[in-house]
């Protein structure tokens, strides 16, 4: 049974993470309330998260929604970020990360509503200029990656949408890549510490391959009509959740 309960919240929280982003918020109380220290559950968490993101990446290249040489270098300084971050000695109580996080969340879905760079064109976000830009503030996502990971992928979504004028589809392809690749280097440094309860994390790898393929066909074939929808909601329940409820 307890196995039976990974597996379905894997499934859910794939879906979210890659449509939207917050499945950590799922599936981190989960291993917490199961017996798992906090740091193990961190660690466990990023297994199936490397797992979910390897199959949206093979999902949203297959449906030609890819940019492998933007994606690479966004990559490289969330790498970096991520080896600083999960190193890092600063600790935030939960309740302090809780609300900056749902903070975080609010500012996510004024960029979403607004969609202030919706008039910007492809060129135009490929300038030297913002492209510099991007790559400075990925080196500060892969921090926080590395350190605490939950939510990331709406500092994602929030960083591309206020710098680019990218598609929310194409924003979710390069969010898979870069969270996959930053993720391998927390996740050893976490493996190496033994914070890793391998059967829960398989397990959930599982789930979450699943609801990625899942989440990954739905951004393709709904469209960012859906997407936004979609974040919205998940946006405002988990924020105010994390607010009131933490």
């Amino acid at each position: 049974m307890t196995y039976l309960i990974i597996l379905l919240a894997g499934i859910i929280a794939g879906f979210l993470n890659v449509v939207a982003g917050g499945g950590s918020l799922i599936t981190m109380p989960m291993l917490i309330f199961l017996g798992l220290p906090s740091a193990m559950a961190n660690g466990t968490n990023r297994i199936a998260l490397m797992a979910q993101n390897i199959v949206a990446i093979a999902s949203f290249r297959k449906s030609g929604y890819f940019d492998w040489r933007l994606s690479t270098m966004l990559a490289i300084p969330a790498v970096i970020g991520s080896i600083v971050g999960a190193n890092a000695a600063i600790q935030l109580s939960d309740e302090l990360f809780n609300k900056i996080l749902s903070v975080v969340m609010v500012i996510v879905l004024i960029l979403i509503i607004w969609n202030p760079t919706s008039k910007l064109t492809e060129q135009a976000s490929a300038s030297k200029k913002h492209r510099l830009l991007m790559i400075i503030s990925f080196f500060f996502v892969g921090f926080y990656g590395g350190f605490i990971q939950a939510g990331v992928g709406f500092i994602i979504i929030a960083t591309l949408t206020l710098i680019s004028g990218m598609s929310l589809i194409k924003i979710n392809s390069i969010k898979v890549f870069v969270v996959a690749v930053y993720m391998l280097s927390s996740l050893i440094i976490f493996i190496i510490n033994g914070q890793v309860a391998w059967g829960y994390g398989l397990t959930l790898a599982v789930g979450t391959s699943i609801g990625a393929l899942l989440g990954s066909k739905f951004a393709v074939s709904k469209g960012e009509k859906w997407i936004r929808l979609i974040l919205i909601i998940v946006v405002t329940v988990m924020s105010i959740r994390l607010w009131f409820f933490s």
